[in-house]
């Protein structure tokens, strides 16, 4: 495949997934701002089905994805009710994608991550003549589930003070039940529909323990949702799941649903999403009647994973291309020999080297989510900051370090032990590069880092589409985010160094196969994180509860992360055999997936 039909590919890829996002053009999507005040401002993006007008007004629904989450990572929920005739508006969380920073430490708590703002704006505003203003409702998944109940309590008390209704005439929690306390549901004046994981990672948390406290027939915090919507001789001890109580007129109506998944993908579930249908079709009435599993949000998700895919691949047929300009030609080299072939101590130094770098790699991750909090406390607890603001990348970046260096300093140990006393040859590494080579390598990579972002600012400008699955996104930025990628780049660095060093100086052997030369690599990159995966599982399989509980959300992090450190030897041999040279790679490969992890997690900015 060479570079102009990838580009190719990448287009209808592209407009396919718009076609499906715009419901086949019957809806309308436009990415909107609000100033919130205080400087502070949110990025959503407004879906407006075609049969809303001011002769037919309908329901508005605002989503608010959780931590870590951007808006695009809940576009199937907001496809799937515009779909049904809501308007819709997807926000990105304060700190989160587009949006501004909050000066609230608990934004969820206190803004509804802006949830709150965008309400109180569609209310007020001429501008949503085409919305029905007494059927205002919010949904949001995990944090975002906390924030639609917070967005209940926050307005039910406002409609106290004045004597009115509720703005929120309708809630819903996914994902999210510690704030289904009295304190908060006393003063709820909205329907209210929850839907829980019943293997929820973060059950632990709850009243009850192992696996009842994800059971929501029993669990106390479904019983008191149901119970605050009834009155005290009609209170229940058992919650029938799917059943409605309470009444839609005064807005006490209550919903349970106890879907058997995982918390990070109970949104991207067919059932899930259609127990969510299902409810705002009761509390709104669907202006468009659609059975709730006719969903067509997973085409979605399939055309974006592809456009992921083909831009990563687009990589090696651009960068060959610019290295056949005159300038950069001098960057091709040949192609250093292989390592010799392993004799049978060789072997066994190699996989006693790839199993205590593996062992090192899982070890060392949760201590260093902790060591992070002391070296960088103001994002640890949320606080504005210009000083290493990714409160999660912290910790991922001292990880990277640590073990970056660790793998090299094993690296040359190897070498000077044994490697150079059985035919290793230095100049196998692919380290020989002159200062004008350097020079040239690292304009290269910012040439390459260019066109591809610019690449994917152009398609999200023309479909409104990014590179995407689930939850692992390659998503457009603000400019402050350059300023973030140059802090971090450096400490990553060490590690994709590191990497490409590994793979093409210690892993390429004679006669050995490239497929399997190259997955062996990709398993030594990632096999400590999937370790950590694997043992957090296992445990939560037999006892109820996950083995790390304090830092469960740094390990739910690592779905995001495995994929890209197994794909990255993969890119580090390539860029190798393009150069013969170890340090195009790592620069390249630094710079778009660092970009990428900075773009998906809070972002503490004070701006």
């Amino acid at each position: 495949m060479n570079l102009k039909f990838g580009l190719i590919a990448l287009l209808i890829s592209s407009f396919l997934a718009s076609i499906v996002q715009f419901n086949f053009g019957n809806t309308e999507i436009t990415l909107e701002k609000l100033d919130t005040g205080k400087g502070q401002y949110i990025y959503y993006d407004l879906y407006k089905p075609k049969i809303a007008s001011e002769k037919n007004k309908v329901p508005f629904i605002a989503i608010i994805p959780g931590f870590q989450r951007s808006k695009e990572a809940l576009s199937n929920i907001a496809i799937e009710l515009s779909r049904r005739g809501y308007v819709v508006g997807l926000i990105d969380p304060y700190a989160q994608g587009l949006s501004s920073s909050s000066r609230s430490r608990i934004a969820a708590t206190t803004q509804g991550y802006g949830m709150f703002a965008l309400i109180e704006h569609v209310n007020e505003s001429s501008d949503f003549n085409f919305i029905n203003k007494e059927l205002l409702g919010s949904t949001g998944h995990s944090m975002g589930g906390n924030a639609a109940i917070r967005g209940a309590n926050y307005f039910g008390k406002k409609a106290d003070e004045q004597n009115k209704k509720s703005l929120l005439h309708s809630v819903y929690v996914s994902g999210y039940v510690l704030t289904l306390r009295d304190d908060v549901l006393k003063d709820v004046r909205s329907n209210v529909g929850v839907s829980y994981a019943l293997y929820d990672e973060g059950s632990f948390r709850n009243e009850l323990k192992n696996w009842d406290a994800a059971n929501m027939k029993i669990a106390p915090e479904s019983l008191r949702t149901v119970n605050s919507g009834l009155k005290k001789e009609e209170h229940i001890s058992e919650v029938e799941l799917g059943k409605y109580y309470g009444d839609l007129e005064s807005n006490t109506l209550r919903v349970i649903f106890n879907e058997e998944l995982l918390h990070p993908f109970q949104p991207y579930n067919a059932e899930a999403t259609a127990n969510q249908l299902a409810y705002f079709e009761t509390v709104f009435g669907a202006p468009i009647k659609l059975d709730t599993y006719d969903q067509i949000w997973q085409w979605k998700e399939f055309f974006t994973l592809l456009n992921m895919i083909i831009s990563f691949w687009l990589l090696i047929p651009l960068t060959r291309t610019l290295l056949k300009i005159n300038f950069f030609k001098t960057l091709v080299k040949p192609i250093p020999e292989a390592l010799p072939v392993q004799n049978r101590v060789g072997k066994t130094i190699f996989w006693s080297v790839f199993f205590v770098s593996a062992g090192i790699a899982c070890v060392t991750f949760i201590p260093l989510v902790e060591v992070a909090k002391t070296l960088f406390p103001e994002a640890a607890t949320r606080q504005l900051t210009w000083f290493f603001p990714q409160r999660m990348n912290n910790s991922v970046m001292l990880w990277a370090l640590l073990n970056g260096s660790i793998g090299i300093f094993l690296f040359f140990v190897t070498y000077y032990f044994f490697g150079k006393k059985h035919g290793v040859k230095i100049n196998s590494w692919g380290l020989e590069l002159s200062f004008k080579d350097i020079y040239k390598t690292i304009l290269l990579s910012l040439i390459i880092f260019i066109v591809y972002f610019s690449l994917l600012f152009l398609i999200y400008f023309l479909f409104h589409i990014d590179y995407r699955f689930w939850f692992m996104g390659v998503r457009i930025f603000q400019p402050e985010m350059l300023l973030v990628l140059a802090m971090y780049f450096p400490f990553f660095f060490v590690f994709f160094f590191s990497n490409s060093l590994r793979v093409n100086g210690g892993m390429r052997f004679k006669n050995q196969p490239e497929w399997l030369s190259r997955l062996i690599a990709g398993f030594a990159n990632s096999a400590g994180l999937i370790l950590i995966i694997v043992i957090q599982y296992i445990t939560y399989g037999f006892t109820g509860e996950v083995f790390w509980t304090t830092n469960w959300l740094s390990v739910n992090l690592l779905f995001g992360i495995v994929p890209i450190m197994f794909i990255l030897p993969y890119f580090n041999r390539i860029f190798f055999y393009m150069t013969g040279r170890s340090l195009l790679g790592p620069i390249v490969t630094c710079l778009i997936f660092i970009m990428i992890l900075s773009t998906n997690t809070v972002v503490y900015l004070p701006i």
